[in-house]
């Protein structure tokens, strides 16, 4: 079993490359899908992903119970999460505890048979937010992503379409 998280920018080719690396493990892969249309613009995201993707994934769609969805699908193929940060922003609006949420994720992730390969946003390499609530997503975005950073596998930063191998 493998643990990949990819790691980046909007639009910096995260998911793309992930795509590539979970289409050339072996079997069906799966797309666990952490987005919820909420309105037309996100709705069309998701369906340009889905139709580059084409049907040769399976997809299901988890905008909470993510170690669910993963003890579900283990043993089923490779497993694409896409995205932690959307996870992330939906745990925080049903107002649960994103904390206790990445601890189940990482022991979750510890005991798959399958390989799970996790997109994720580097958020806080801007300026600090003006606001309480983005200060608290980012600081929540980067606790996340150095908890699942920390055991898994493999971390690649991608810039500009370039992966940089930052781990493993």
């Amino acid at each position: 079993m493998a643990t990949i998280l990819i790691t980046g920018g909007v639009r910096s080719g995260k998911s793309l490359l992930a795509e590539t690396r979970a289409a050339a493990l072996p079997g069906r892969p799966v797309y666990i899908a952490t987005a919820e249309p909420g309105d037309a613009e996100m709705a069309e995201r998701i369906a340009a992903h889905r139709a580059r993707r084409g049907a040769e994934w399976r997809t299901v769609e988890v905008p909470l119970d993510l170690a669910g969805a993963l003890d579900a699908t283990d043993g089923h193929g490779p497993r694409l999460v896409d995205c932690l940060t959307l996870w992330l922003s939906n745990l925080m609006g049903a107002g649960r505890n994103w904390r206790a949420e990445a601890e189940a994720l990482a022991a979750t992730l510890a005991r798959q048979q399958s390989p799970v390969i996790l997109v994720t946003n580097e958020v806080g390499m801007g300026i600090v937010p003006a606001n309480a609530l983005a200060r608290a997503f980012r600081d929540a975005a980067g606790g996340l992503n150095q908890r699942i950073a920390a055991m898994a596998d493999e971390v690649i930063l991608t810039v500009a379409g370039q992966p940089l191998k930052v781990k493993g």
